[in-house]
């Protein structure tokens, strides 16, 4: 069986961020079928994770999750963005991880944070981090604002949802990514324009 691990590195015990990442899990879920797909949330693993970046030897409970995410067919990641780049957890965890435990896995990249200014992390801090990697990022970023949670956003985060989802279960059935040349180029679609204009109206595109 196809097997997903999806890390939230959501600081506080209740957070957008785990809603986003069980958002993609169900949306993943529904466009892939049969799947066993597990969701680490690591901030129940933060002293664990601080430990090893101090003595550089992981707990049974950290080693467990490294093992999982290592023989895992593919990644999901959510994770808050503060001052443009994700937080230390989310970083020392990744930092745990052997050098060559994500080579060519597929992984999907999600995002939160207060206002849209921070929608540019997933490009200019989480893809450079997963390239070094050497994995295989799906080409959709999810990020989502403040403004997307709210009536005005839904639809659009709906849209980034399912399409990133969708690309990272094609890729897991060996598809490719599922896009075509033909698709729509979404540049002024309610997906484009919430984030790039979170207090605007979605039909204004001068």
């Amino acid at each position: 069986m196809t097997t997903v691990v999806a890390l939230s590195a959501g600081l506080s015990e209740t957070s957008s961020t785990r809603l986003l990442a069980d958002r993609l899990v169900e949306s993943f879920g529904r466009q892939f079928g049969d799947a066993s797909v597990e969701v680490v949330t690591l901030r129940e693993l933060a002293h664990d994770i601080v430990d090893a970046t101090l003595t550089g030897f992981a707990s049974p409970r950290l080693q467990d999750v490294l093992d999982k995410v290592t023989a895992a067919d593919g990644l999901i990641v959510a994770t808050p963005i503060y001052k443009a780049s994700f937080p230390g957890l989310f970083k020392s965890f990744i930092d745990a991880l052997d050098a060559d435990a994500v080579i060519g896995k597929p992984v999907l990249l999600g995002a939160t944070g207060g206002t849209a200014r921070h929608s540019l992390a997933i490009d200019h801090a989480l893809r450079p981090l997963f390239g070094y990697l050497q994995a295989l990022v799906v080409p959709t970023g999810v990020f989502a604002s403040t403004h997307d949670w709210g009536a005005d956003g839904a639809q659009a985060l709906e849209q980034r949802i399912d399409r990133a989802a969708g690309e990272l279960a094609s890729l897991l059935k060996g598809a490719g990514t599922g896009r075509a040349r033909d698709d729509e180029f979404d540049l002024f679609s309610d997906t484009f324009l919430s984030i790039s204009n979170p207090g605007g109206a979605a039909d204004d595109r001068s």
